[in-house]
């Protein structure tokens, strides 16, 4: 009788507490808007961040909610951009793709190294450490911050500076954000034509950390046709609106520091 009594007891509180539970459900339940799966089955899928919000969902609900731009998830790019705009029933306007680009040449054996690291593998680290392995303190430090912060794998590191696969990169701007010295830049897909340098020190001393170290030299300028090159603060910068990546910059350059993708 004892094990029935229990039983009794322990079924009278088991449906005691499934009432609760019902009703607590109907009482409190919040209507999810169904918009927001899809627009969050639009978006990249990788909670970067880059758009701002905690995650792929915060910024699918911030776009039902009004808050967000249905082109604001950059890994989406145009075409889930334009998905996100029919869900909501607007047009969106989505300009030119993208790409992270690394702005640093400074390979092994010509980026000249004044230690050699053997710590944390960590480019942070590193460069809180007498500023890093590389006399350049405008150089890739080459240790994998960014190539660990991209969710797409499209980073990797060759011959001590990162590598960035533009097929695969998104423009989430993770890699730029983990980078210690900002050597990473987004940049319009079409602009082919790139100044891997940001070296503003005078010239010998950009020379001696880095065989491939803008010089300022202004041969580049004066070969561009279009206006397109301006050099300031010790190295070249080129305008994408003016650039028509003809590539006559790149052949006379001193250093080598100018690349055509």
């Amino acid at each position: 009788m004892t094990i029935l009594y229990a039983a009794l007891c322990l079924g009278a509180l088991g449906l005691v507490f499934g009432l609760v539970l019902t009703f607590a459900s109907k009482k409190f339940h919040v209507e999810v808007d169904e918009r927001v799966e899809q627009v969050k089955a639009c978006t990249g899928q990788a909670n970067c961040g880059a758009c701002g919000y905690a995650g792929c969902e915060a910024f699918a609900q911030a776009v039902v909610e009004g808050k967000a731009k249905p082109n604001g998830c950059a890994p989406a790019g145009a075409e889930g951009a334009r998905k996100i705009g029919e869900i909501m029933g607007v047009a969106v306007e989505t300009g030119e793709r993208n790409v992270a680009r690394v702005l640093c040449n400074g390979v092994k054996g010509v980026a000249k190294e004044t230690s050699r690291y053997d710590g944390y593998r960590s480019c942070v680290v590193a460069a809180d450490i007498a500023g890093g392995p590389k006399a350049c303190r405008f150089s890739c430090i080459g240790l994998g911050d960014c190539m660990d912060h991209c969710a797409f794998n499209a980073i990797s590191m060759v011959d001590g500076v990162a590598h960035i696969n533009a097929d695969l990169c998104t423009a989430c701007g993770a890699c730029v954000n983990a980078c210690p010295r900002s050597v990473i830049k987004l940049m319009p897909i079409s602009q082919k034509v790139i100044v891997r340098c940001r070296n503003s020190d005078m010239a010998r001393v950009a020379r001696e950390s880095c065989m491939r170290a803008c010089i300022g030299c202004g041969r580049c300028k004066k070969e561009c046709k279009y206006d397109a090159i301006v050099v300031e603060n010790g190295f070249a910068r080129i305008d994408p609106e003016k650039c028509t990546r003809c590539g006559e910059c790149a052949k006379v350059c001193p250093c080598n520091c100018i690349t055509v993708e």
